[in-house]
């Protein structure tokens, strides 16, 4: 009965939830607008490190390579396929980081704890170098820029891009990732990866392949990062190697630790907390401003070690 209650609340508050983002850009001004359609795809970035730091503990610095990749194989498939087709620049970019997370997965998850961080660290510095400097192809420091296409079905329709529509979009993309990451995580695949976290060696000594599923694991969460980028790259209208820089990987580590990890949604709000922390103590300390975001962060981590969401249920649980 607890648990039927306790799923019957999840998904009322995940249905008020999902229609005040709906209804968001028909009554937020154009700079709110734009701004929560951004935190979504920050958010759905979260999500996609939040399978590897909160299910299968390993914290990755590389999502910045995924991430990036994905809004490069975007920018390609615009720039280069004609009449410029939405659904070939969302396959290019996922196919782009999903290439990308085998071949990293390969060789990282063969190493544990700091080991494979810094490892991820260094194949995303690896991949930004070569963004950066392939001037011909990538555009170099200057990144590439191209026109936003349609949303449309060949034959069926065609929806030009303004930011209501885009919202939509990105609202509906979030959302489907979501539930099949939470499926993914409820599964027995899900529950092999916590086993991983809380146990290696055990895990490993009861007759699982460790190696497989930590590499599974990088792969699913490297394609919803490409995912991610994609969105960000149709969102932006450009790719820039800014993007595949491992300070985007720190900001990803960031929003799982202020939002709470190994629950897919504390990634989102902690991307939605920090990124209202950054633009509001922006307009008021310009440069300065990420001491004072830095000083929260760090009393949210001696106080709040759980994150936003552990701490909401805390308190609901009193």
């Amino acid at each position: 009965m607890t648990s039927r209650r306790a799923s019957l609340a999840f998904w009322t508050g995940f249905g008020i939830v999902l229609g005040l983002l709906i209804i968001a850009p028909l009554v937020l001004p154009e700079f709110w607008r734009r701004f929560v359609t951004e935190i979504l795809i920050w958010g759905l970035l979260a999500m996609s490190s939040d399978i590897l730091i909160g299910y299968t503990g390993m914290v990755s610095f590389g999502h910045s390579a995924f991430f990036g990749l994905g809004m490069y194989g975007a920018a390609t498939a615009l720039l280069s396929v004609r009449p410029p087709n939405l659904w070939v620049a969302l396959a290019y970019g996922i196919v782009a980081a999903a290439l990308v997370a085998v071949f990293v997965a390969y060789f990282s998850t063969r190493l544990r704890e700091i080991y494979f961080g810094i490892t991820t660290l260094v194949f995303s510095q690896i991949f930004y170098v070569i963004i950066f400097t392939w001037t011909e192809v990538t555009g170099g420091e200057n990144g590439l820029t191209f026109s936003r296409p349609p949303l449309s079905v060949p034959g069926v329709f065609s929806i030009p891009f303004d930011s209501n529509t885009l919202h939509w979009f990105v609202l509906a993309v979030v959302t489907v990732s979501y539930l099949v990451l939470r499926r993914i995580t409820r599964s027995p695949f899900g529950m092999v990866l916590q086993s991983i976290r809380e146990n290696e060696p055990r895990t490993r000594a009861i007759g699982y392949a460790v190696e497989r599923y930590k590499m599974v694991a990088v792969m699913l969460s490297g394609l919803f990062a490409g995912l991610a980028g994609v969105l960000y790259a149709v969102q932006n209208r450009f790719a820039a190697p800014d993007f595949v820089f491992y300070v985007i990987s720190g900001e990803v580590v960031i929003f799982n630790v202020m939002g709470g990890v190994g629950t897919l949604v504390g990634p989102i709000v902690g991307a939605a907390f920090f990124l209202l922390l950054r633009e509001g103590f922006s307009r008021f300390f310009t440069e300065y401003y990420l001491i004072w975001v830095g000083l929260i962060f760090t009393a949210m981590v001696i106080f709040m070690p759980q994150g936003l969401l552990g701490f909401w249920r805390r308190r609901l649980n009193q």
